[in-house]
């Protein structure tokens, strides 16, 4: 959950992110809420992926938005 959270700030910033997940409605996940799917107990990288979808969000950002490479990383 925490990485969910963490992406979808990095992502959307904090408050547009926290609306996001409150209020859009994802047809990926039996059309709820993020939040909603989060509390019916859908895993958050399935929740993330919906959301993504949903919002546009490029593919290449999928597995976490605004994550800095680390040199391990490459």
């Amino acid at each position: 959950m925490s990485e969910f959270r963490r992406a979808v700030a990095d992502e959307f910033g904090e408050a547009y992110g926290r609306s996001l997940v409150r209020d859009l409605v994802l047809g990926d996940v039996g059309n709820r809420t993020a939040e909603q799917a989060l509390d019916a107990g859908l895993a958050p990288r399935d929740v993330w992926f919906a959301l993504c979808a949903a919002t546009d969000v490029p593919r290449d950002r999928w597995y976490g938005a605004g994550r800095p490479v680390l040199p391990r990383d490459l």
